[in-house]
């Protein structure tokens, strides 16, 4: 798998995670508001007050029908509503109430998956591998170790390519190395690129692109 796309699997995972994590707090978020709020409504009405005291909080936590609840919600004043009590609980209660294993299964994905293409990077860098390719005892092979088949021509302008510090060359330089003798050598290596362009392209994430004819370089895809 290319690089970018592992990247963009990456992202994708962890995306996945925290969308489910945010649905599954908020689905606990309103299941527990309907218990608070079901809880508060039945103290009140069997001690027909909204005055809080010990007994009403003791009514309430009775009436909470999601266990985790009682003992961690409390019931505060609520100024803006002619001073009715109001029920509330903290975040950290909710995600204790929450089902975050979905979220925790996809979040392991992407540890997992992160782990990978963090050692996938470190042993392409080791065979020092560019966009798929290496170049070792003179001969270019993929990530798999298998050796690109070129003639002896493209052998030597991918070679040429490649020991560029810019992966890059000009028209005139891969001439005068190529046909030193030839005055007008452009037809000649244009063939040569036509050939080679597909070879490249087959066995690895490269191409070769062509800056109007001028210069040649290679290049990720």
């Amino acid at each position: 798998m290319k690089q970018q796309y592992a990247v963009v699997v990456l992202f994708a995972l962890i995306i996945a995670s925290s969308m489910v994590s945010l649905t599954c707090y908020k689905t606990t978020e309103k299941l527990v508001a309907e218990d608070l709020s079901q809880a508060l409504a039945k103290a009140l009405n069997e001690q027909q007050s909204d005055v809080i005291s010990a007994d009403t909080i003791q009514m309430f936590n009775s009436h909470l029908q999601i266990e985790g609840l009682r003992g961690h919600a409390v019931l505060a004043v609520d100024t803006q509503k002619e001073f009715r009590p109001r029920p509330q609980v903290s975040t950290a209660t909710i995600l204790s109430l929450s089902d975050l294993r979905p979220s925790v299964v996809i979040w392991s994905m992407a540890l997992l998956w992160g782990l990978l293409c963090l050692y996938q990077h470190r042993r392409l860098s080791a065979l020092g591998l560019y966009g798929g390719l290496a170049l070792q005892d003179g001969r270019f092979v993929n990530a798999k170790g298998i050796e690109v088949k070129l003639t002896p021509m493209q052998q030597q302008l991918m070679e040429m390519l490649w020991l560029s510090p810019s992966h890059k060359l000009s028209k005139s330089e891969i001439c005068d190395t190529l046909w030193p003798k030839k005055e007008d050598a452009s037809e000649t290596l244009y063939t040569l690129i036509r050939r080679l362009k597909p070879v490249i392209e087959e066995h690895s994430n490269l191409k070769i692109e062509s800056d109007r004819g001028k210069s040649y370089g290679l290049k990720v895809r």
